[in-house]
């Protein structure tokens, strides 16, 4: 018997941004579906717009993946994470157990479809590149739904996530933020 489908259906129950106070909850389960969207779109970018040759699917894929290790972990905030240089490399290295021990749970014939989804491999880095600029994308998208609902609280978080983004150079954020991101903070009656 596998439990891993199980742990990943528990991500549903891993809410983000735990220390602010949220008009509408998100939970790493539809947060990474929405990075797995994003990433896609940025390969799609990347390849229509900027001659780039890279696999749009795989992007998705990586993005659907990126947080599996938080049924174990948790969602640690931006602010506890990087507090100082030795939890970041101390929370890393937890990860790394938590990806190992969600990729011993896959049945042997299965590890091969998912070792590359579970642990980084160098001749995806260009793909992993475009899932951290959509998982800041994603970090921005949602302080914009939250400033539209007229939660303050996201203000700073909005700025200092707008500021990273701005500094990023990769051509298909600077794409994506121009062409899409504007609409999260329109009602509906303003996209229709």
């Amino acid at each position: 018997m596998s439990h891993f489908f199980a742990f990943l259906a528990r991500m549903k129950f891993i809410q983000r941004w735990g220390l602010m106070r949220n008009t509408t909850k998100e939970n790493i389960q539809e947060h990474s579906l929405q990075v797995a969207m994003i990433a896609h779109s940025l390969a799609v970018i990347r390849n229509s717009c900027f001659d780039g040759k890279v696999d749009a699917a795989r992007a998705a894929l990586l993005g659907m993946y990126h947080e599996v290790t938080e049924v174990f972990t948790g969602d640690l905030p931006t602010p506890v994470k990087y507090f100082n240089p030795q939890i970041k490399v101390v929370y890393k290295d937890i990860e790394d157990m938590a990806r190992t021990k969600m990729y011993d749970m896959l049945p042997g014939e299965l590890q091969a479809g998912f070792r590359n989804l579970l642990h980084k491999r160098a001749e995806d880095a260009a793909l992993w590149e475009l899932v951290k600029a959509a998982d800041k994308i994603s970090a921005y998208l949602k302080c914009a739904e939250e400033l539209k609902a007229g939660n303050r609280e996201f203000a700073v978080a909005s700025k200092m996530t707008g500021q990273e983004l701005a500094e990023n150079k990769l051509p298909e954020v600077k794409y994506f933020l121009e062409v899409f991101a504007p609409s999260f903070s329109l009602s509906l009656d303003e996209l229709n």
